[in-house]
């Protein structure tokens, strides 16, 4: 038996009933596990990001087959080798404000200053309660290192939440 490898898949196409199971059947006849994923329909569209583990022996046909996959595109990558999990604190942002062109930019460069890492971040629009007016929210999950100034990146943030007229949160998370 060969050395296991993981995969990371990125998969694309146009939203249908049965993607997941088309997905998940060639990966299943080809000794592969199915190991984490985050999906979702955006626009009409299913995009998707999965980690399989499968047998060396196996991988070249599996990635064979996953480019075989009508009206999905998929893109196979080595995942990179396998880490602890990440030391240091752990924190959750969230924000909520009217949406505008910008709102992640912003945020992004205030994190990346900071030497904080973006694990996960979800996203959506809304109607405002009682007007027409559209919300944007987002939650992101983060990394920072142990020694990071958490005053001066929430005090960052909160003078960026006035120009960009948002509300954001940032709270520290225990780390499972």
């Amino acid at each position: 038996m060969n050395q296991n490898q993981h995969l990371v898949l990125t998969v694309i196409g146009d939203d249908r009933p049965g993607l997941v199971g088309e997905l998940s059947a060639v990966i299943s006849a080809h000794q592969g596990n199915w190991l984490e994923s985050s999906m979702a329909q955006l626009a009409g569209k299913f995009a998707g990001i999965v980690e399989v583990g499968v047998d060396g022996a196996n991988a070249a046909a599996l990635t064979a087959a996953l480019g075989k996959l009508g009206g999905l595109k998929v893109t196979v990558e080595a995942a990179a080798a396998q880490k602890s999990a990440p030391a240091g604190r752990r924190l959750k942002l969230a924000l909520v404000g009217h949406d505008r062109i910008g709102i992640v930019r912003e945020v992004s460069m205030v994190l990346a200053n900071h030497a904080v890492n973006v694990e996960s971040l979800e996203t959506h629009t809304s109607s405002a309660p009682m007007s027409a007016a559209v919300l944007f929210h987002a939650t992101a999950e983060l990394t920072a290192a142990p020694g990071l100034d958490a005053g001066a990146l929430t005090r960052e943030l909160e003078r960026i939440s006035h120009d960009l007229m948002v509300d954001i949160t940032l709270d520290e998370t225990i780390r499972p």
